[in-house]
């Protein structure tokens, strides 16, 4: 299987145009390097698989899209409870992963 990089660059810089930002402010959100997210853009740097899931963090979507251009569906509802999460602290963060896991098994 050949990874087309220059295609992932494509999504991700897609992504970020979509959501009106520039390269610096995702550069800052997901802590990469100055100029960095340009070559990632420009299929000239291959990112880790580390780069690649804080960019679908700073970017509010999952490194699925960037990797095979699958996207989940964003809805408002899901956007309203990602504003939620983002505000909680570390703690509050480990009660409402305990509490999704629980609310998963429920069915």
């Amino acid at each position: 299987m050949n990874i087309d990089y220059k295609l992932i660059g494509k999504r991700i810089a897609h992504r970020r145009k979509s959501l009106g930002l520039k390269q610096s402010e995702v550069e800052e959100r997901a802590e990469i390097g100055y100029k960095y997210l340009s070559s990632i853009e420009r299929g000239l740097s291959i990112p880790s698989i580390e780069v690649v899931m804080r960019l679908a963090a700073a970017l509010d979507t999952t490194p699925d899209t960037f990797l095979v251009g699958s996207a989940r569906q964003e809805t408002a509802r899901w956007e309203s409870v990602a504003q939620y999460l983002r505000l909680l602290d570390e703690k509050q963060l480990d009660t409402a992963e305990s509490f999704l896991a629980w609310l998963s098994e429920q069915g």
